[in-house]
């Protein structure tokens, strides 16, 4: 009797380590695997599959979210084990609320709906080159100053920093950074009052110039107050809006996002591909035609999403693809798909993998990882090159997402971010 005990209490703390184990895994899978957001639209049954929970129950708020689970008749909760697949519906556009508990008792996670319009835009994959104007001057760095006598100083050293935005000089707001080269020659090396903003605070410093050896007056900072490159259009939406690369454009110096004051579209051309290799990803290099008649459109937003903003209708004229519904998160799956790519000097669409889904990447444009399947595009480029960020990602007949890096050591895949990250920018 004395061993068939021990064997019962030990397959008791057995079974319990293990319920708390598996309740532990669903904690942490509800947390880090389950999106807090999800969008889908009016009148229409979108269908989710969330596998690593355990026995859970999902409720609704609102009777206008309406939930199933294999059932014809719509529930206000149901109880989802693993792998089972549930449906969601709604029949009014609007913010609802529903509430994921463990065993039906514990809260585990609130997930909020979006109930939206069916929403459709024109996947481009067409290359533009972007003019960014900083909000500000950008600190780039500080230095010395070698004065008249050969001695030298750091008037800036301590009080401003790398990736500063020096606003004003003096109360009087700068535009470029000639206006504060102006400002500072102005002051003719007495002190100066600067209006700084540093990360979201904005505060004023004071900077004493010093005199070079050529007797001009100097802070001792390299400052930078635009910037451009090539990227890819990922899409045009039926108001003209655009959104562009799935990522946001940092300076090459800070590698902080720049904030921009606003920017211009402008035509390009592409040059040449350098294909890339392991260990060394491709380039897309080209030429951007700046002038008024070059232009495509305005720049509003610079965001860890993409660059977004408004096209020119001439440039919105000119489109030849067609709209495409936009999908969503759950409408994503692993399997094959294609992206939109210019690389071969005209819009075409390339064969690849989506290998994995990834709800938990959040707005990091890490939503998904991507092989290139393409035979041609392989030959071309070798996979994703520096320049494809933005080529848009089209799935079952919808846009669903947008190509953002290379992997460094394998050119043929990279990651990709949901669309409506990218749309939601461009509310």
């Amino acid at each position: 009797m004395t061993g068939l005990r021990r064997f019962k209490k030990y397959m008791l703390k057995t079974f319990l380590a293990g319920g708390l184990a598996a309740a532990a895994f669903t904690v942490w899978y509800a947390d880090r695997m389950i999106p807090d957001h999800f969008s889908i639209v009016e009148d229409q049954v979108e269908a989710f599959r969330f596998p690593g929970l355990i026995d859970s129950t999902l409720f609704s708020e609102s009777e206008e979210v309406a939930l199933g689970n294999g059932s014809d008749i719509p529930a206000e909760e149901i109880r989802i084990t693993r792998d089972q697949t549930f449906t969601m519906y709604a029949s009014d556009k609007g913010s609802y609320q529903l509430n994921l508990k463990l065993f039906g008792i514990f809260p585990l996670k609130n997930i909020q709906v979006d109930v939206v319009d069916t929403q459709y835009a024109v996947p481009c994959g067409l290359p533009v080159g972007i003019y960014l104007k900083s909000d500000g001057v950008m600190v780039i760095g500080t230095g010395e100053v070698a004065g008249p006598d050969g001695s030298s100083s750091e008037p800036s050293l301590g009080i401003l920093q790398s990736g500063d935005y020096i606003l004003a000089a003096g109360g009087v707001p700068l535009e470029s950074k000639e206006d504060l080269i102006r400002a500072v020659e102005a002051s003719s090396g007495r002190e100066m009052v600067l209006s700084v903003r540093r990360q979201d605070q904005e505060f004023d410093v004071k900077v004493t110039p010093a005199r070079d050896s050529g007797g001009s007056c100097k802070l001792g900072v390299w400052v930078r107050d635009d910037t451009q490159g090539i990227g890819t259009m990922t899409y045009v939406d039926t108001n003209g809006r655009f959104g562009a690369l799935g990522h946001g454009i940092s300076d090459t110096d800070t590698g902080r996002l720049v904030q921009i004051q606003d920017g211009s579209l402008y035509e390009t051309a592409i040059m040449g591909i350098e294909k890339g290799s392991a260990g060394k990803p491709g380039v897309m290099s080209g030429v951007i035609y700046y002038g008024p008649g070059s232009s495509l459109g305005s720049i509003a937003a610079n965001t860890e999403e993409g660059v977004f903003g408004a096209v020119d209708a001439r440039f919105a004229d000119q489109l030849e693809a067609e709209p495409l519904e936009i999908g969503y998160k759950q409408d994503v799956r692993e399997g094959p798909a294609v992206i939109r790519s210019s690389v071969s000097g005209t819009p075409k669409d390339y064969a690849i993998e989506i290998e994995r889904v990834d709800y938990s990447a959040g707005k990091t444009g890490k939503s998904m990882v991507i092989r290139v399947t393409d035979p041609e595009l392989l030959a071309l480029t070798g996979g994703i090159v520096q320049g494809m960020s933005g080529s848009p990602i089209i799935q079952d007949g919808r846009l669903i997402g947008a190509v953002t890096h290379v992997f460094i050591q394998d050119s043929s895949r990279g990651y990709g971010i949901f669309i409506e990250h990218m749309l939601e920018n461009c509310q």
